[in-house]
Parts: C-alpha cells; sequence; structure tokens
C-alpha cells in the first residue's frame, strides 16, 4: 500500500475541490444504493416511509386534487411520484442514476401507473413552461456547488408554467456548529456498499464554516490498492438568505416552512426548512 499516497488522499481538500468518483452512476454502488432507496425504514438514499409520508402531505396540503403536471428532480426509483400519481396528477422523474430510474419505469409498468421518467443529470434540464410543479427533496439543493445552483434555478424557472411552484428543502444552519462532525474512521469491509471486493474505508468530516458547508468524504482502498475519493458537500442556508436568493432568480411569493418532518438527527426536524416559490 502507497502510505503517501493515502495520507494525501486523506488530507483536508481545497472548497469544492472535486472527488474522482461518482456514486449515483458507479456500477456497483448505485446498486447498492437503490437498496438503501427500497427500505422504508431507513433515512439513507431516500428518507424513511414515515418521512416520505410527511413530506407528501405537505405537498398535498397546496395542490388541487388532482390535473397538475409535476416534475421530481433526483426522482431516484419514484417514490414520491407513485403517490402523486395515484392522486391523479400527470407525473415526470429525472434521475442520472441508471439503476434507479430502470427501476422506477419497471414498477410503474407493473403498478399501471403513466409515469415518464428520464435518466438524466437534472443540471441539464431543458424544458419551457412545462410544469405546474417541481420539487427536489431531501436536502439535494444543498449539496450543489454555487454555479450548479446558479444554473440549476435559471432551468427550473424556465420550466415552470407562469405561475408554477418550485418546493425544495435546505438544512437551515440550526446545527451551524458542525465541529463534531470533524473525525476520521476507519473500517475493513470484505465486501459491501463501496465495493463487491474486500476495501477499506476512511470517512472524514470537514467543517468550511465561513462557508456554511460541510464535507463528508469516503476514500476507499481496494485490494489492488486503487484509491477513490467520493465527496459530498452539504450547506446550510438562512432564512433570510435563502428568500433573498430566490427573489433574485426571479421567483414570488417565498414561503418557508419548518418542522415538517420527524426530528431524527441534525438531517431532520426543526434542521431542515422546506421552501415554496413562484414563477
Amino acid at each position: 500500500m502507497d502510505l503517501d499516497k493515502l495520507q494525501q488522499a486523506a488530507q483536508r481538500p481545497e472548497l469544492y475541490e472535486p472527488g474522482d468518483s461518482v456514486m449515483w452512476t458507479d456500477p456497483h454502488v448505485s446498486k447498492k444504493l437503490l437498496e438503501l432507496h427500497l427500505n422504508p425504514e431507513l433515512d439513507s438514499a431516500s428518507r424513511s416511509q414515515h418521512s416520505i409520508h410527511k413530506t407528501l402531505e405537505f405537498i398535498r396540503s397546496f395542490l388541487p386534487e388532482e390535473g397538475m403536471t409535476i416534475l421530481d428532480l433526483g426522482c431516484g426509483p419514484g417514490l414520491y411520484l407513485e403517490k402523486l400519481a395515484r392522486w391523479g396528477h400527470t407525473c415526470t422523474g429525472m434521475d442520472f442514476s441508471e439503476n434507479s430510474i430502470s427501476y422506477a419505469i419497471q414498477q410503474a409498468a407493473i403498478k399501471g401507473l403513466d409515469i415518464l421518467y428520464l435518466c438524466q443529470n437534472y443540471l441539464e434540464l431543458d424544458f419551457e413552461n412545462r410544469f405546474d410543479l417541481i420539487i427536489l427533496i431531501y436536502t439535494d439543493f444543498g449539496v450543489l456547488l454555487p454555479d450548479e445552483r446558479d444554473n440549476l434555478m435559471d432551468r427550473v424557472y424556465k420550466a415552470l408554467k407562469p405561475g408554477g411552484m418550485f418546493v425544495f428543502d435546505v438544512l437551515n444552519g440550526k446545527n451551524s456548529d458542525l465541529k463534531f462532525l470533524e473525525e476520521q474512521t476507519w473500517s475493513h469491509q470484505f465486501s459491501g456498499f463501496w465495493s463487491a471486493g474486500p476495501y477499506l474505508e476512511l470517512v472524514s468530516g470537514f467543517h468550511y464554516p465561513e462557508n456554511k458547508v460541510f464535507l463528508k468524504q469516503h476514500t476507499i482502498i481496494d485490494e489492488s490498492d486503487k484509491i477513490r475519493n467520493f465527496r459530498f458537500w452539504m450547506h446550510h442556508f438562512e432564512k433570510d438568505e435563502m428568500i433573498s436568493l430566490l427573489k433574485a432568480w426571479g421567483f414570488k411569493q417565498a414561503e418557508s416552512f419548518e418542522n415538517i418532518l420527524p426530528a431524527k438527527d441534525i438531517w431532520d426536524g426543526e434542521n431542515v426548512t422546506f421552501y415554496k416559490s413562484c414563477k
């Protein structure tokens, strides 16, 4: 094992320095990710079934009974869209995980649901005046880098019909002191989430408080000494900051909603704020 290379890989990176691997498109990891999506008890790839229900009831509170055109960005295996389609809405899902989209298409066919699924990166969204509602759930918005956020919001605005709504959730900064997450832990697996063969995993946490961002980094070393870095940048936003951003992007009637989800950890409950705004 090249210890110098390993030490370099585990160091604190510069802000927004990209990793060299992508979880959602990795052939092995994306299959494991789908398994997590489908576990109704876990808040992992998708939220738990109970939290999904709470989110959908919140969304339903401002929808008409039926007839809306809805787009779910980062839809995974379609857990939200299946319910929305059953409520009488015309649904489209977009995700760049081939495994998740393939599963979603199969399930829609089995259940007789007319849902259009697109295997595509939502940062390349290209619709115009198409949807009454676009949703982006499970704090995906906060994973995006600033330039990516600007790009997405331009595309979301364009894709909405006049008066259409955009609903998303973010970490709100009530647990902004993430110093306690700055730790490194090692584990060894003979086979698992990150690889079909044996591997070592180093999980590292790095806090960049001046930028309101936390990095969770998974450094994976397999039996051939190949090192891969998966990096997940997570931002949090104050209410006034987010309202100002939405206005700058052209959105109107921006509203915030808290305590939609049950309280479990720093990624749920009062630590998550939902926003609804209109074109």
